[in-house]
């Protein structure tokens, strides 16, 4: 393995996970041993070492989600030892290495809790309500054709750096499995928020952040009450500002707006 520690010392843990066959069955935590796990390695790594022991033995593997493995595309959505995307902050899980455990350590991994979230089986879960309020108003309308020049638009880098830190979300869903009410805000505010910002942004300014919040609520997020845990276990550090944000857009859309649902 590149960059790998040739002193580290192998573990052995005690994984416990959750197995449920769909969103239809019941499911229910089942005890693992692995062995001989390097501490270089990624948690999903280790989770590639567990199915593989699985699969010669003659069980089903483990579904998880995972794409990039580079902390970039936010499939990788675990909860593990009751917290998402692990002990480290600032961190997926895909960039999880297990020299953040110690030998003989017990691990419990679970996929997100929220009803928003379903299982599709075992840890990999239906984030398809993430997509569905990103089509309600995530967008901007312009005008296809030649690439405009860079700097056609000039905007000042105070507003083009917090547009920035908004666009950074990566859509996992940790800040809705870290919330006690499953509440989308801080991703809904972060995709407004980077919108909303931006001059290009403002076509669909009042329609988007009405759409976008009602979907939310059609998927049956929970509301926010300003705990924080969001942005605490948000893994690109995604600012609690941004809900401030969302709700001024919202109550600004709304005092002009024939929709008075």
């Amino acid at each position: 393995m590149a960059g790998s520690n040739p002193n580290a010392k192998p573990m052995n843990l005690t994984l416990k996970v959750w197995r449920q066959k769909s969103r239809n069955t019941e499911g229910r935590i089942v005890d693992y041993q692995v062995k001989d796990i390097s501490p270089d390695m990624s948690f999903l790594e280790m989770l590639d070492v567990l199915n593989e022991d699985l699969l010669r033995q003659g069980d089903e593997p483990v579904a998880f989600d995972h794409d990039c493995r580079e902390g970039i595309c936010g499939s990788c959505n675990l909860f593990i030892n009751g917290r998402a995307h692990g002990p480290e902050a600032g961190t997926t899980t895909c960039q999880l290495h297990m020299r953040k455990f110690s030998d003989g350590d017990t691990i419990t991994i679970e996929p997100w809790r929220a009803a928003a979230f379903p299982v599709n089986k075992d840890l990999s879960v239906d984030r398809s309500a993430f997509d569905r309020i990103i089509q309600a108003g995530g967008y901007v309308s312009v005008n296809t054709g030649g690439s405009p020049d860079a700097n056609e638009i000039p905007i000042p880098k105070e507003i083009a750096d917090r547009a920035f830190e908004a666009a950074t979300c990566i859509g996992c869903g940790a800040c809705v499995a870290a919330c006690k009410n499953a509440s989308a805000m801080l991703f809904v505010s972060a995709k407004v928020s980077q919108l909303a910002l931006l001059p290009q942004g403002h076509v669909e300014r009042n329609t988007r952040v009405e759409n976008m919040v009602a979907q939310m609520d059609k998927e049956g997020f929970g509301a926010c009450t300003n705990i924080g845990s969001c942005a605490a276990e948000c893994p690109v550090g995604i600012s609690l500002e941004n809900i401030a944000i969302l709700n001024r857009e919202f109550l600004s859309a709304k005092a002009t707006s024939n929709n008075l649902a």
